[in-house]
């Protein structure tokens, strides 16, 4: 099965959200739809990022997951964008 991971570019957050809430939310929701391999944050040009990888056996499937995972933090935090990834070989390759 393919690994696939959503990245989601993380803005204002709601009130009452703690930051560090984010991530494991954002892991619990995929987890929902398929199995979480592995969660990080990461700061990419100046802006915090949430990163979930998981499996999906094709790209519509990591898509949908990545559709459930933004739909369901938007009362949480605003996510300024969302970007889905392939793992081929050694690279991330986006998907649309």
């Amino acid at each position: 099965m393919p690994s696939y991971r959503v990245t989601l570019a993380v803005g204002a957050l709601a009130p009452g959200t703690a930051p560090d809430a984010v991530l494991p939310e954002a892991a619990r929701l995929a987890g929902e739809r398929t199995v979480v391999e592995a969660q990080d944050v990461r700061l990419l040009r100046g802006v915090p990022c949430a990163v979930v990888r998981y499996g999906a056996a094709e790209d519509t499937e990591a898509v949908d997951v990545a559709h459930h995972v933004v739909d369901g933090l938007r009362d949480t935090v605003e996510v300024r964008s969302s970007v889905v990834t392939r793992r081929d070989g050694g690279r991330w390759t986006p998907i649309a």
